[in-house]
């Protein structure tokens, strides 16, 4: 990150397990700080019950917000779009790391282009005027995955959820609908 901060940028992470309450609180954040707010969703509709969870979450979303859909690429896609509202939420880590793994062509080294990617937005952000909100789901916390790519999984996502706590200004664990300020 080598370019120079814009003062008024700033990062809030905000990670738990899943079906913590995290995007609940993002959303509740989010409104707080305004009312012009982009909501940035990684998702992919790949199946009929994903396209179900999205609908639902787009449901609970306010209705003015405007939402851009950028299941990768993230930093690219957010440099297209001529004006950066004051909030921002990035929806979620966890899918994009997903959708980052699971490309037509495999990636040989996918840590390296989750790290890149996350390292891309992180430098975008700092270039911004805004706050972004991004959500994240803690997986180190649960019973060693049986198989490799599950392994891999956990060990990307966490290795860009530590890169994205150690350049946020806040960070909240989410437990049980209860957010704690860790940093």
């Amino acid at each position: 990150m080598s370019k120079k901060k814009d003062p008024d940028s700033r990062i809030i992470f905000i990670t738990g397990g899943a079906r913590s309450g995290k995007s609940t609180y993002a959303q509740q954040m989010a409104s707080e700080l305004g009312s012009d707010v982009l909501f940035i969703a990684t998702a992919e509709p790949l199946d009929d019950e994903m396209r179900d969870r999205i609908q639902n979450h787009r449901l609970s979303r306010p209705q003015h917000w405007k939402t851009v859909e950028l299941p990768r690429n993230l930093a690219q896609g957010l440099k297209n779009i001529p004006v950066i509202p004051q909030t921002a939420i990035i929806d979620c880590i966890t899918l994009l790391v997903s959708n980052l793994m699971q490309q037509d062509k495999p990636a040989s080294e996918p840590e390296t282009i989750a790290v890149s990617e996350i390292s891309g937005l992180i430098e975008f952000i700092n270039t911004t005027s805004s706050v972004f909100i991004i959500v994240s789901n803690e997986v180190g916390l649960g019973l060693v995955p049986d198989n490799k790519m599950a392994r891999d999984y956990r060990d990307i996502l966490g290795k860009v959820n530590q890169l994205i706590a150690q350049n946020a200004d806040e960070v909240y664990f989410m437990i049980s609908g209860i957010p704690q300020r860790i940093k």
